[in-house]
């Protein structure tokens, strides 16, 4: 099928689509912004499990790519300017992605090749709940259920998952009783937003009856749940083709995709804000919140990393300690 032929396929589809959410947003406002925290001042909040008891962990990997576009074919965006777009890497919902198995073979070419195979490889972040116990962060709209959503960027996790790992670590943070606040602090490392010094309270603390009643009104959410749903063929067919674009270099098409994705503005001057156009359209991010990593296939991940299946076993001895107290 041409390139021309697909672009028609996904007209079609998006006219079957005009129900589908097209724009991104908090949706019910559960993601909590943390990396508004202003500079020099912290957000503790105190993670819970997840509600899926299947998960051994209380977090899940969220996998997503962002396409670059020089700029928009149809649609209320200059024409002229950088965007981006950012999808699922369906990879996280144990498929093959097809970005992902185009560019595998430019790994082991020049430094452009490997540049390109970078810019197409998928970014990890990954996706918690839990309390806001204090922040210098003042919401307008907060929701009322108090358990929030965040969207923690590699560094931070890094921090959670290296813990977990450290032997004197004796408590599972998540415990209702014996659980412990984390506080996410924000520096500032050249023109980025830095997280490296945020960490565990020293002293356990138990949820608060407040907290307790939230949990017990609310219910905790199915993390798993954030990541959307797995995208339908005709959504990965948009993938596919959305990716092609990208790579010969041709802006953005409006009307073909624009019902599955929509781009956001890379121009700096544009404010600092942008949204996040995933699966579940979750949560808008701040610019100044990326970590500055060179992703490769050979990076270690919470899916691929040889420690995984010790920081599983720690965290089952830590609940069953738990359950005996």
């Amino acid at each position: 099928m041409s390139i021309e032929a697909l672009r028609a396929k996904l007209r079609e589809a998006a006219t079957r689509s005009e129900t589908k959410q097209k724009t991104g947003g908090g949706g019910d406002k559960a993601s909590f912004p943390f990396w508004n925290t202003p500079e020099g001042q912290s957000t503790t909040i105190r993670f819970l499990p997840d509600g899926d008891t299947e998960n051994p962990f209380f977090w899940v990997e969220r996998q997503v790519i962002k396409l670059p576009f020089d700029g928009v074919v149809g649609g209320d965006y200059p024409t002229t300017k950088q965007v981006e777009v950012t999808v699922p890497c369906i990879d996280m919902f144990g498929m093959s992605c097809p970005i992902i198995a185009d560019t595998r073979h430019l790994w082991n070419g020049t430094d452009k090749d490997k540049e390109i195979a970078r810019t197409y490889y998928k970014k990890r972040s990954y996706i918690f709940q839990g309390f806001v116990v204090n922040s210098a962060i003042k919401e307008e709209d907060a929701p009322e259920n108090l358990i929030r959503r965040f969207v923690i960027n590699k560094s931070i996790y890094d921090i959670v998952y290296a813990s977990l790992l450290e032997p004197n670590f004796a408590d599972l943070p998540t415990d209702f009783e014996g659980g412990r606040d984390f506080k996410i602090t924000k520096t500032k490392k050249g023109d980025w937003a830095n997280y490296g010094t945020s960490n565990w309270s020293y002293s356990t603390r138990s949820l608060s009856e407040t907290e307790r009643a939230a949990i017990d009104k609310n219910g905790l959410f199915n993390l798993k749940d954030a990541l959307g749903a797995v995208p339908t063929a005709d959504g990965i067919e948009a993938i596919k083709a959305m990716y092609k674009d990208s790579f010969a270099g041709n802006p953005f098409d409006m009307e073909a995709y624009g019902s599955f994705y929509r781009p956001y503005s890379n121009n700096r001057d544009e404010g600092t804000q942008r949204t996040v156009q995933t699966a579940s359209n979750l949560v808008s991010e701040s610019r100044s919140t990326p970590d500055r990593e060179t992703a490769s296939p050979a990076a270690s991940t919470a899916s691929e990393d040889p420690n995984k299946q010790n920081a599983e076993d720690i965290i089952a001895r830590l609940r069953a300690k738990s359950a005996n107290k």
